[in-house]
């Protein structure tokens, strides 16, 4: 039986990342073994279309360490992280990619960090050079609206990449939300943080699975999630419309009573209809939005489903 205090489970969740799976064993077995006698990796492999699967199986062929889910489906990353957290038996987990864009040699340094009592240690990007322009600024400009509409704080370019003790990741598993945002959870549970600075490396092999459409989302996500603001936004438009209706309604007052002429305004009233129509409909989708939520919450699916379990028989130092 494995000494709890010292096991170091890896969650690592995986979707058609079968060229990138064997470099990066490659690079993090070495490195789990110069840092721990009794470890685990859990390879969540969520509903991929490709060999991901088999080519996980092959790396559990010749290290029994290796554990793998495969989920029935594509869940998404947020599912197929919290279904390896909640495999997760070590007293320290560390997340990361498959794609090795997080460098595992960075987990050294984190466990360093962790000695000092920290209860989480979190990557932070030295810089966005592997991406777009585009993507680095949507994502700059999503960290200040994110900080600025909730009172729950995440480091800017710090992603999934993270060292966490066990009570963090209890905390985590404990929560019972569907819809999850993991950076604002990471942030919600509090605890003791602290940043690493790394390199985000290139992407060996295959693309990013990300659209722009889907970063749209998940950022949309996670305001919603962690933020009434785009409901009360829709407060104080409706008040700077009231007293924008109200001024002009003393306009038309002044210069018809006071000055007897005519005021001429049915090309106004046709776009002021429209216009306020518009927002209407907006501000409907947006309490939609929140009602939609509260709708998946209450059906109480389950976050995902394990289609097969590879190598969890075993005890986690073997």
């Amino acid at each position: 039986m494995s000494n709890p205090s010292s096991h170091l489970s890896v969650v690592i969740p995986f979707y058609n990342e079968v060229e990138n799976i064997a470099p990066l064993f490659e690079r993090l077995l070495p490195v789990l073994n110069s840092v721990s006698q009794s470890w685990e990796v859990i390879c969540v492999d969520d509903g991929s279309s490709d060999e991901t699967h088999i080519a996980l199986l092959e790396q559990r062929t010749s290290e029994s360490r290796v554990r793998i889910l495969k989920l029935s489906r594509n869940f998404g990353k947020e599912a197929a992280v919290s279904a390896g957290l909640q495999a997760a038996r070590g007293s320290t987990v560390l997340l990361m990619d498959g794609d090795l864009q997080h460098p595992p040699q960075t987990l050294k340094e984190m466990l360093e960090i962790q000695a000092g009592g920290i209860d989480v240690v979190y990557g932070l990007r030295r810089s966005r050079k592997t991406e777009g322009r585009l993507r680095s600024a949507l994502s700059s400009a999503f960290y200040h609206m994110f900080s600025g509409t909730s009172d729950v704080r995440i480091p800017a370019d710090a992603g999934d990449f993270r060292l966490m003790s066990r009570r963090v990741v209890e905390a985590l598993n404990a929560l019972p939300e569907q819809k999850r945002f993991m950076k604002g959870l990471y942030a919600w549970v509090g605890f003791s943080q602290q940043a690493v600075l790394y390199d985000v490396e290139e992407r060996r092999a295959g693309k990013s699975k990300w659209s722009i459409s889907q970063l749209f989302g998940y950022a949309w996500n996670g305001v919603v999630s962690f933020s009434a603001a785009p409901l009360r936004m829709w407060s104080v438009i409706g008040i700077c419309i009231a007293a924008l209706a109200v001024a002009y309604a003393l306009w038309v007052i002044v210069e018809t009573l006071v000055y007897g002429r005519d005021v001429p305004g049915y090309a106004t009233l046709v776009v002021a209809i429209f216009f306020l129509g518009g927002l209407q409909l907006l501000s409907i989708g947006v309490l939609g939005e929140y009602i939609a939520r509260i709708f998946a919450e209450t059906k109480q699916r389950p976050l995902f489903i394990i289609e097969e379990k590879s190598g969890f028989d075993a005890e986690p130092d073997e």
